[in-house]
């Protein structure tokens, strides 16, 4: 028998589907997974993308869906990568930005939860984490996190075992979450 999903996932990245996938089990709802390429559009905001890629991703699966585009901001580097973040990691990685990063090292992980149904209107939900990127690489997690150490915490996002409980991914799904759970109870009054 099928496994019957609450949601769908679309994305390329195993890695963040797994992290989603695990934040939503605690919720209560089941997502799947929809891997595919969308179109990132190049924006000034992650609200712009990730609308646009929640859009494209239920045009392609035809089911309720979730997007999730996230960006690393730093201060002293006036905000970016911010909504370039994925391009930069791939071009840079962790160790170009650490070689950009001087002295001043606050920044703030943002992430924008996108849903999409059949009324194609993209419902958002945003979160961030503030922090500080760290002067090396520690821990062996994906993206940005083996750089990135939250306020009030020691270890970077790639060290953290709890990284799940307090992340920008984390509190935006948290948001979507209570949103879709009432929609749901709403819906079946």
């Amino acid at each position: 028998m099928p496994q019957l999903y609450d949601i769908f996932f679309a994305s390329s990245n195993k890695y963040k589907y797994q992290e989603v996938k695990k934040i939503l089990d605690n919720f209560g709802i089941k997502a799947g997974f929809f891997k595919c390429d969308l179109t990132e559009i190049q924006a000034d905001t992650i609200k712009e993308i990730a609308a646009q890629k929640v859009i494209d991703a239920f045009n392609q699966c035809k089911k309720p869906v979730i997007v999730e585009d996230d960006g690393l901001f730093i201060t002293s580097l006036r905000g970016f990568p911010g909504p370039f973040s994925s391009y930069v990691y791939k071009k840079i990685g962790n160790k170009g930005i650490l070689k950009l990063v001087q002295t001043k090292r606050n920044a703030k992980f943002q992430s924008t939860i996108a849903f999409c149904d059949k009324k194609k209107k993209p419902i958002l939900f945003e979160a961030n984490v503030s922090g500080k990127i760290s002067k090396n690489l520690r821990g062996k997690g994906w993206g940005y996190d083996p750089i990135f150490v939250p306020s009030g915490k020691l270890k970077t996002f790639a060290e953290l075992s709890n990284k799940n409980e307090l992340s920008h991914r984390y509190r935006a799904l948290k948001k979507f979450a209570s949103w879709f759970l009432n929609k749901r109870v709403s819906t079946y009054r």
